[in-house]
């Protein structure tokens, strides 16, 4: 019998919502010195990185998978392309010389623009040469049915090594499992349905047997289910930037020194995450401050991915991960007042169990088993579009990292767009620096590179706002301490 493995509620609802506007790939750009990979012309040994690539491919499974769908239901599930082809997926550009970033940029964003092909596996890799200061970038996307957040950069991160003498090495045979036919996808399938019903039976007369704890547990997934719905079922306030979206895209990038933020949030309270979302809100203040188009009353709703994944997690592949929603009180002119506002909303979501009711029902599709309650709920959301924005912050190393020696400069990740959400923010640590991938659609988002002057502008005023008295106010509100220490590390 054939082999194949069907793709979780989560996964599977990244591919029921792409559209031709709304390619549903997660991206990253990686600006590397050219080091050793340089060749005497003045380009990049791309054959000793695509051997590099095949060499990894083993660890990542999904990589040489395909998408199929099971009879009568259309339900996504993996199985092996018989005809993998490496030569496809590795792909080479070059911009001409010396290239600049704004090239880089304008690259980028048409690779992004375009979907991914849905009959071969749901990843690619660009080699872009010629960019000034000797240095060439990687640009990977992958489809976001395969990787989340966390693992979005996997293929990357296997590439990259803490050494500066790692060299390729052989890749291991690989052979393909036999591809199920529809007649064995549809008896599998059948049968998984059984034993799902036998389960859902079996756990019905545990929770019999013990009414009291039953009863405990059904009441708190109860509170998060309820708390989530509160969450995701109230609509924001309308922007330029929240309309019916194309399919071409802008991106742009920016870079803030980690020390820095890590010093804010060290002065006036709160978490790295809190720092990055004052920065995103008082760069929309400004940046949407300029057309008029917020109010005292307009609700600003970011959406932020949280990870689900237990701690020690290596799994490759696949979406775990919930959210939470946060009001950003952009019309406030007050940066201390925006940032306090951050902190105690985000504060008071850690109290919550949003995250948890949202990962519950996610299960809960996933047990049911059934296409159609993804579908549903993709197009509740479709409907309801319950958030404005989507900010990620992904913690990465903070020591330097290298591709068969040539040194890992810059990191930039990038997020898809979803239906009538025209802005995207990603942000990943690494090596001392906060990388922000922008990415908008390309009609409204058109002065996107306004919004990354507006966001250092906006670091900077935190930045300020952390060095001033008022800012060290909040220090004061520390025990005697720990305010001793704070003192001591800003004497050194």
């Amino acid at each position: 019998m054939g082999h194949y493995e069907r793709l979780s509620a989560q996964d599977s609802s990244f591919v029921l919502w792409e559209r031709r506007e709304t390619p549903m790939h997660v991206g990253a750009i990686a600006i590397l010195e050219a080091g050793p990979l340089a060749t005497a012309d003045g380009g990049i040994d791309s054959a000793r990185i695509a051997k590099h690539v095949e060499s990894r491919l083993h660890l990542l499974p999904r990589y040489r998978k395909r998408l199929a769908f099971t009879p009568i239901e259309g339900h996504p599930v993996w199985i092996d392309d018989a005809h993998f082809d490496l030569g496809y997926h590795l792909r080479r550009a070059a911009l001409p010389r010396p290239g600049s970033e704004v090239e880089l940029k304008a690259l980028v964003a048409r690779i992004l623009s375009e979907r991914l092909d849905r009959g071969r596996p749901l990843w690619e890799m660009w080699v872009v040469e010629g960019l000034s200061g000797g240095r060439f970038a990687l640009v990977t996307k992958a489809h976001h049915c395969m990787v989340d957040g966390v693992s979005g950069m996997n293929l990357l991160t296997l590439l990259l090594s803490q050494s500066a003498d790692e060299a390729a090495v052989a890749a291991p045979e690989w052979s393909p499992e036999p591809e199920p036919n529809a007649l064995e996808l549809l008896v599998a399938e059948s049968t998984r349905r059984a034993r799902l019903g036998g389960a859902f039976a079996r756990s019905v007369l545990l929770a019999a047997g013990d009414p009291a704890a039953t009863w405990a547990q059904l009441a708190g997934a109860g509170t998060a289910i309820a708390q989530a719905l509160d969450a995701g079922l109230r609509q924001p306030g309308a922007t330029r930037l929240n309309r019916p979206i194309g399919p071409h895209r802008r991106v742009d990038w920016l870079s803030l020194d980690l020390a820095a933020a890590k010093q804010v949030k060290q002065r006036l309270g709160g978490t790295l995450n809190d720092v990055v979302l004052a920065t995103v809100c008082g760069a929309l203040h400004r940046f949407l401050g300029k057309s008029h188009e917020w109010t005292t009353r307009l609700d600003y709703r970011v959406v932020m991915p949280v990870n689900m994944r237990p701690p020690g997690d290596a799994r490759a592949g696949g979406n775990w991960v919930s959210a939470y929603f946060l009001s950003l009180p952009i019309a406030e002119h007050d940066p201390r007042r925006r940032y306090d506002a951050i902190r105690n909303a985000t504060t008071a979501l850690k109290d919550s169990r949003a995250a948890e009711g949202i990962d519950l029902l996610t299960q809960l599709a996933d047990r049911v088993g059934g296409t159609l309650l993804t579908r549903l709920g993709g197009r509740v959301i479709e409907r309801l579009q319950p958030y404005n924005l989507i900010v990620t912050n992904v913690p990465g190393p903070q020591f330097p990292l290298y591709v068969l020696g040539a040194r890992l400069l810059e990191l930039i990740p990038q997020l898809p767009l979803f239906e009538q959400q025209g802005l995207g923010v990603a942000v990943l640590s690494y090596c001392g620096q906060l990388h922000f991938g922008l990415i908008g659609d390309r009609e409204l988002a058109s002065d996107l590179g306004s919004l990354r002057e507006s966001m250092l502008a906006s670091f900077e005023e935190v930045e300020i706002l952390a060095r001033s008295q008022d800012g060290l106010k909040a220090a004061t509100k520390k025990p005697a301490r720990a305010r001793r220490e704070h003192v001591l590390r800003g004497a050194r």
